[in-house]
Order: C-alpha cells, then sequence, then structure tokens
C-alpha cells in the first residue's frame, strides 16, 4: 500500500507541471494572437484602403476594397518628384550601408586585439557616444563649417560611426582564431590582406546584421533632410511622405463639404506613398533575416 501512495504522490505533481504547461501554451498563443492582430490589422487596413477610390476612402475603414481603383498609385507613380525621391532614398541607403559597415570594421577590427594601445580609453570614449551627443544647435554648426548643408553627403558621413555597431563586429572578430590570421601572415598576407580576405569573410552574419541596423535607419530618416537640406533635389521618399501628411493636415483644417473630395483623394495619395515606401524593406528583410537573428545574438551574449 505505501509503495502505491508513492507512486500516486509521485504522479500527481506531473500532472500539475503539464497542466500548468497546457495552460502557459494557450495564454501564450492567445496573446501573441491579439498582438498580431494589433500590428496586421492597420497594416491591412492601410494596404486595402489604398487600392480604394476617393469616393469610398469618405465611407471609412474597410477590410476589403470597396471600390478598387489604381488612381492613387497612378497619381504617386506619375509624379517625377517622387521618382527623384525614390532615387536619392536608394542611393543614400546604398552608399550609407557600404561607407557605414566599411568604416566600423576598420574600427572594429583594431580594437578586438587586446594589445592595442590606449583600447580601454577608446572604448570608454566609444561608450559615451552611445548616451550622449552634442545637442542640435552645436550638430548644426558643425554640418555647416564641414561644408555639408545642402549635400548628398550630409547623408552619409554625419552617420558613419556607431559604436553599437562597433561593438557587435568586435565580438565577431574576437571569435576568429588567432591562429588563422597567422599563418595568413606566414604565407606573405598584409594585414590589410587579412582582414580583408579573412576577417571579414568569417563575419559576414555580423557585417549583414550592421548593414540591416543603418540601411532601416537611413531609409526611414527623414529628420536630417529636414534640419540639413533645403533643395527639393535631394529630398528621399520619406520628406516627400512628409510633405503629402503636412499638405494634407493642412487641406483638413480648412475644409468644408467643397473640400471632401479633396481630402480623401489626398488621403489616398498618402496611404499609397506609404505603402511604397515601406515595401522595399519588406522584400528585402527576409533575406537577410538569418544573419540578423545570429549577428544580434552574438553581438548580445559574447564577450
Amino acid at each position: 500500500m505505501s509503495k502505491v501512495k508513492q507512486d500516486a504522490a509521485s504522479v500527481a505533481p506531473s500532472r500539475r507541471i503539464r497542466h500548468s504547461s497546457v495552460t502557459f501554451t494557450i495564454v501564450n498563443c492567445a496573446l501573441l494572437v491579439v498582438f498580431t492582430l494589433l500590428i496586421v490589422v492597420p497594416v491591412w487596413n492601410i494596404v486595402i484602403s489604398s487600392f480604394s477610390s476617393s469616393k469610398a476612402l469618405g465611407v471609412g475603414a474597410a477590410f476589403w476594397p470597396k471600390e478598387f481603383s489604381l488612381d492613387n498609385y497612378t497619381y504617386v507613380l506619375k509624379d517625377k518628384t517622387m521618382w527623384n525621391a525614390l532615387f536619392i532614398s536608394v542611393a543614400k541607403t546604398a552608399v550609407g550601408v557600404v561607407c557605414h559597415t566599411l568604416f566600423c570594421a576598420l574600427f572594429a577590427y583594431p580594437m578586438s586585439k587586446a594589445y592595442l594601445a590606449g583600447r580601454k580609453l577608446y572604448s570608454a570614449m566609444g561608450i559615451v557616444t552611445m548616451f550622449f551627443s552634442g545637442g542640435m544647435i552645436p550638430t548644426f554648426l558643425l554640418i555647416k563649417s564641414l561644408g555639408l548643408l545642402n549635400t548628398f553627403w550630409v547623408y552619409i558621413i554625419p552617420a558613419l560611426f556607431s559604436y553599437y555597431d562597433i561593438i557587435i563586429l568586435m565580438n565577431f572578430f574576437r571569435q576568429i582564431p588567432d591562429s588563422l590570421m597567422e599563418s595568413a601572415r606566414i604565407d606573405g598576407a598584409s594585414e590589410w590582406r587579412v582582414f580583408r580576405s579573412v576577417v571579414l569573410p568569417l563575419s559576414m552574419p555580423g557585417v549583414a546584421t550592421i548593414g540591416l541596423f543603418h540601411g532601416v535607419a537611413q531609409w526611414n530618416d527623414f529628420m536630417t533632410t529636414k534640419l540639413y537640406v533645403n533643395n527639393e533635389a535631394l529630398y528621399p521618399l520619406q520628406m516627400r511622405l512628409y510633405d503629402i501628411i503636412v499638405q494634407s493636415q493642412a487641406a483638413t483644417q480648412n475644409a468644408n463639404m467643397g473640400h471632401l473630395v479633396l481630402d480623401t483623394t489626398s488621403r489616398g495619395v498618402r496611404l499609397s506613398t506609404i505603402i511604397i515606401t515601406v515595401l522595399p524593406i519588406l522584400v528585402l528583410y527576409p533575406f537577410v533575416q538569418r544573419y540578423f537573428i545570429s549577428g544580434s545574438m552574438a553581438g548580445a551574449v559574447k564577450g
């Protein structure tokens, strides 16, 4: 009898554990579904609204285009300034990613070496830049003194350095065996050749991670244009979207019954511009996601 009681006592906790596990799984799945809907439903509404006619937009939200129309996209794509803004966005993102990644890698490679003289001082200075900046007015004066106002390079040069990205690359570089680099030096490779042919290829997850970080930041940035660029020929997509939103808000404030069609049309143009602006990032992200996950983990947990 005592043995039976012991077996029953040992089974009861295991049942409670299984019951708790099932409850946790159900609650967790329910919360994930709720959060997913909170994200997906507004995005879906923007997508289907962008394909609705101006008359249908005045009715309200829907889950399917009531009057399917491509007029909003036709209007946007016929705008020559929009194509120029798209070119500027692509150019500054591509050039910015290459320059930023290369600059951070060149800084992180020597910083990953324990024998670098003054390494602790450089690290302290880099950490300070993660939490403090010079402020808007001093930064503007610096940009002006460098002659970067109203130039394409104002998007590239001030964004070259990021100590957070450097930390990610440093942790990747530390994982490369010193014996591998020493073998390359014995074969006659210079330090530049070691960096280019050994270190960078073995650190592609980290390079892709900071490339994605900076690429998304460059693509979404409009404050740089707002502060330092007055030339509309250098406006990126985000700034054009900002202008459309501001113009739409101004039209709404002065709206009356006669302006109703104009307001709904401007809303459709605004929504279609949002879709065009976001689409490239949505297309690119799945291709670099696996590098992004491994790179983020290495930057977070490796010492």
